[in-house]
């Protein structure tokens, strides 16, 4: 059984990574941070006296749980919006959910400016390049090399195969590689 102690270390290590692959998944900080905080607190309630071993993979599951009701509940709000969109003002707001991913900092201290906005413009392509892969293989990926989970760890999150993980991350991987490559990027 976890003790408060460990539930809370682990709650403290995996939100940051979670808050970044969440956004990678909904494009948009604000549900993002509520997707990661109400994943957490059904973790605590409902599994927090499970074993310390286990919280890894039951926080995945949930928070994929998570992220899927929101895109449910995102996608029956579209759907009303759009049928009674000819009824509003005809203003046609755009929105980039782009704007909305800020460049992470990282000690970057003994950098120059150029080196810091090299640096900047790399991790964007980057995260724009993850952002464009299809939604399994983002999930896979961002699991496997984000998260650091072994590969019978993410297909028992994910409700898959270990098959399959291996296909999604390769094909993650390849799409990845050759993105950046065209881009001029070798990493």
């Amino acid at each position: 059984m976890a003790s408060d102690k460990e539930l809370a270390d682990f709650l403290a290590g995996a939100e940051r990574r979670a808050f970044k692959h969440t956004v990678y998944a909904v494009r948009d900080d604000d549900a993002a941070l509520d997707i990661v905080q109400d994943a957490m607190i059904k973790l605590a309630e409902k599994y927090g006296d499970r074993p310390a071993a286990e919280l890894p993979l039951l926080f995945q599951r949930i928070l994929q749980n998570v992220m899927h009701d929101f895109f449910r509940r995102q996608k029956v709000r579209n759907t009303w919006v759009s049928l009674f969109s000819s009824l509003g003002s005809g203003e046609d707001e755009e929105f980039d959910p782009l704007e909305t991913i800020a460049a992470e900092e990282g000690s970057s201290a003994g950098q120059s400016s150029e080196q810091k906005l090299e640096r900047e413009q790399v991790l964007n392509l980057i995260d724009g390049e993850i952002q464009k892969l299809p939604a399994r293989q983002r999930e896979a990926f961002l699991m496997r090399y984000w998260e650091d989970m072994d590969v019978a760890e993410t297909a028992a999150a994910m409700g898959c195969s270990e098959g399959s993980v291996k296909t999604h991350c390769s094909r993650a991987t390849h799409t990845l590689a050759a993105a950046l490559k065209a881009k001029g990027i070798t990493l």
